[in-house]
């Protein structure tokens, strides 16, 4: 398993946690992707892609969200993987 797929794992775990399930996500909105690489790495898309794939086998694919993936020199806390994931909760 890659580090982003943990990263995006970790965000479903803290919403089931509130939620309680996840019936109540009307979609996923958004996924940024932010990863420390090498000034050459210009793979980002495709390390994204698991977490793009995750989202849709637990939410299926007609709600998959707008992708942001950046790579960038550092990351908070010397991590190497942030993602950022925003849902539409069913009213």
């Amino acid at each position: 398993m890659q580090k982003n797929t943990f990263a995006s794992f970790n965000v479903l775990f803290v919403l089931w946690n509130h939620l309680g399930s996840f019936d109540k996500v009307a979609r996923v909105v958004k996924l940024a992707a932010y990863m420390a690489i090498e000034p050459d790495f210009v793979a980002q898309p495709k390390v994204a892609d698991t977490s793009s794939e995750q989202l849709r086998d637990v939410f299926g694919g007609d709600k998959l969200p707008v992708r942001m993936v950046l790579g960038v020199a550092g990351l908070p806390l010397g991590v190497p993987v942030l993602v950022e994931l925003v849902f539409e909760l069913a009213a």
